[in-house]
């Protein structure tokens, strides 16, 4: 008799290839309404399985992990960032965790790369006047925005997405500046024209744009405070695509309205999904420009994040160290 197929609990719905491929080689239980679980749904989930795929809303803390049965070996998270659980209980418990990093890069530089393009040119402003009816023709002084040509760009976190983010920044003639916790590569620096500022008050005092590209750890919680944030000209705009935690995301919303910033495209919010009201009304006076967390919302994103996470799985349940294994230490 053949070996029985490990127990793998997926957490919400997965592209149609991702899910096929798993109930060939696993026991795949999916959640078929795509709603997200409750905490007692996760839970319950932890006790049935073997392998735990949850995405990055699910919530899996101390006390859900102290509370998970002893089949459950592995969470094999679907996401490139690991913020929604908490790797250090789980590495206490016996639990490998997992991510799915790199495979989202270019589809979220593209993203970051759009909302830089669309706050500085009001495109989603002036798409809305269309079909608003709000038109009247061409003027001259009508919907003026911002060239984007020989400002300075400002990234913070320069990793895979930061660097991403430079090449196309760079390509649309911005000069680069970056915050990072330690300086990129020579080579790399150089490829990009990229200039490294060990102080994040100095590099947001100089640039006209800034881009938020850092993972959410505890050290980068409103790493933009309100503090940090008055470094910031007028005239300056911020994007993130990373997490809204980064940025105080209060302090912000009282620039936004002063008038202290010129704008800001924002893909992530501090307390998702909830978007604060307040945010909203900018948006309806073309002061920012909102997404619903679709950096990553590609087809060929989403199934490469699925086949990461099943190359995990496999190679864990053969007996050997998963390819993408995430430790305390490197978060």
């Amino acid at each position: 008799m053949g070996k029985a197929k490990p127990i793998v609990i997926v957490t919400r719905k997965l592209p149609e290839q991702v899910e096929s491929r798993m109930r060939e080689l696993f026991d795949a239980r999916f959640n078929e309404t795509d709603t997200p679980m409750t905490q007692a749904e996760l839970a319950e989930a932890m006790r049935a399985a073997d392998v735990l795929v949850p995405t990055i809303t699910d919530r899996i803390d101390a006390h859900l992990i102290a509370q998970s049965g002893e089949k459950l070996k592995l969470i094999a998270n679907f996401g490139n960032g690991v913020d929604n659980v908490d790797v250090t209980s789980a590495l206490r418990r016996g639990i490998t965790v997992t991510n799915t990093p790199g495979v989202l890069t270019e589809d979220t530089a593209d993203m970051t790369m759009g909302l830089i393009v669309a706050v500085s040119r009001r495109i989603v402003e002036g798409a809305g006047a269309l079909v608003g009816g709000g038109w009247n023709g061409w003027s001259p002084t009508w919907m003026l925005g911002h060239r984007i040509t020989g400002k300075k760009l400002g990234i913070i976190g320069m990793g895979r997405i930061g660097q991403a983010v430079a090449r196309r920044a760079k390509a649309f003639g911005l000069s680069i500046h970056y915050h990072n916790r330690r300086p990129v590569a020579p080579g790399i620096e150089q490829e990009l024209g990229a200039t490294f500022h060990e102080s994040l008050d100095q590099m947001l005092s100089r640039v006209d744009i800034v881009s938020v590209n850092c993972p959410q750890t505890p050290a980068t919680f409103h790493l933009l405070s309100a503090r940090r944030l008055k470094n910031l000209h007028s005239s300056a705009i911020i994007v993130n695509t990373a997490r809204g935690e980064i940025i105080d995301q209060n302090a912000l919303i009282r620039m936004l309205e002063a008038g202290e910033l010129s704008g800001a495209g924002l893909d992530v919010f501090e307390h998702e999904p909830a978007v604060a009201p307040r945010l909203l009304k900018l948006a309806e006076a073309g002061k920012v420009t909102l997404l619903p967390h679709m950096g990553s919302a590609t087809l060929e994103g989403r199934i490469d994040m699925g086949e990461k996470v099943i190359i995990n799985v496999k190679t864990f349940m053969d007996g050997h160290r998963p390819p993408d294994r995430v430790l305390p230490s490197m978060l």
